[in-house]
Parts: structure tokens; C-alpha cells; sequence
């Protein structure tokens, strides 16, 4: 697409750009509409995002059950050295 408007600009000796030929605005807007090259690319993001997100929200959950496992195995554990002195 990139390479479209450049075939439709030209620069004039002061370095100003200055369109060669035009095309209506509707024309423009349902070709870019059609295009679909960025659309995988917003695609994988979003899925991308879905998945930091449901993996944030499965380490929060599992926050407290991992804190009462290394409770209890802390307490296990100096339950066994006290006995064991």
C-alpha cells in the first residue's frame, strides 16, 4: 500500500511534495478496509493478550494455595527438627 502513495507523490525542485493525481477519499477508505495485511498481526496480540491475562489471573488464584503449602510444610518441617534435637 506504502508503495501506491509513493507512486502518487512527486517532489518539485524546492523539495515540496505535491500529488501527481488523486483519488476520492471513498476510494481510499474501502481499499484500506480491504486490505487485510495488519489484521493478523492484531490477531496474535489480542490472543497474546488473553493469555498474559488468564495466566495473571491463575497465578493470583493459586497465590494462597501455594502460601498454605509452604505453611505447612514450614511448620512440618520445624516440628521434625525440634523432635529430632
Amino acid at each position: 500500500m506504502l508503495k501506491n502513495w509513493r507512486s502518487r507523490l512527486t517532489t518539485v525542485a524546492s523539495g515540496k511534495i505535491r500529488i501527481v493525481r488523486s483519488e476520492p477519499v471513498k476510494t481510499l477508505l474501502t481499499r484500506f478496509f480491504r486490505d487485510e495485511q495488519g489484521q493478523d498481526l492484531i490477531e496474535y496480540t489480542l490472543l497474546l493478550a488473553f493469555v498474559c491475562l488468564a495466566s495473571a489471573a491463575l497465578f493470583i488464584s493459586a497465590g494462597g494455595s501455594v502460601s498454605g503449602i509452604w505453611t505447612a510444610t514450614n511448620s512440618r518441617l520445624d516440628v521434625a527438627n525440634t523432635s529430632a534435637s
